[in-house]
């Protein structure tokens, strides 16, 4: 099966500001998240069966993460003429079913996924209090059909070594899924579709 790989943004890369619709209500900033020990930010969907696969996990990961005093926040950057699925009316649907709770953004330009130099759904960034990144990769080795199952165990440990103060992971790999659907002639210069075989 051929599916997309993250573009591993360099670490110590500090987090790109964004200003976003929630889904729910209101407009998130990354300056909302500033006295956060720590900043998950995630470009997911809806209809991606990556995304789909780890659901309940991401549900729990925030449920988990948050009552610590790290912040996650989920943005959806797909083109919704060509995937209607992912609009922001279904994106609320989506929220409430999932049970999540963390803000659900709409990057309704593409900037913000360009700005992180995100490539898949799913994608996942990991901010020190600083926000300088120091993980970015899989949730876990779980894929649909592989039958490992979900645990987020890639980014907690991440997690857990950044509250406990340590350095970022030696070992940090790429998440894999389905490509962000780019809007017509706005695909970013560093996509380049690179896919890789499991």
């Amino acid at each position: 099966m051929v599916k997309t790989a993250s573009t591993m943004l360099p670490l110590g890369t500090i987090a790109p500001p964004f200003s976003l619709p929630n889904i729910n209500k209101g407009t998130v900033s990354l300056a909302d998240f500033k006295s956060a020990k720590g900043l998950v930010v995630i470009f997911m969907c809806n209809h991606c069966p990556f995304v789909k696969h780890l659901r309940a996990g991401i549900a729990q990961f925030g449920k988990d993460y948050i009552p610590k005093g790290v912040a996650v926040v989920g943005i959806s950057s797909n083109d919704v003429a060509s995937h209607p699925e992912d609009n922001p009316e279904k994106m609320m649907l989506e929220h409430a079913s999932a049970g999540y709770t963390f803000p659900y953004l709409y990057d309704g330009t593409q900037k913000v996924a360009v700005a992180y130099k995100a490539a898949c759904t799913p994608d996942f960034y990991l901010f020190d209090e600083k926000q300088a990144l120091v993980y970015r990769g899989q949730f876990d080795a779980s894929r649909p059909n592989n039958g490992i199952p979900v645990t987020g165990s890639d980014l907690r440990r991440a997690v857990d070594a950044m509250l406990e103060g340590k350095g970022p992971l030696e070992e940090q790999r790429p998440s894999i899924g389905c490509n962000i659907k780019w809007s017509p002639g706005y695909e970013p210069s560093y996509f380049t579709g690179v896919s890789v075989v499991e």
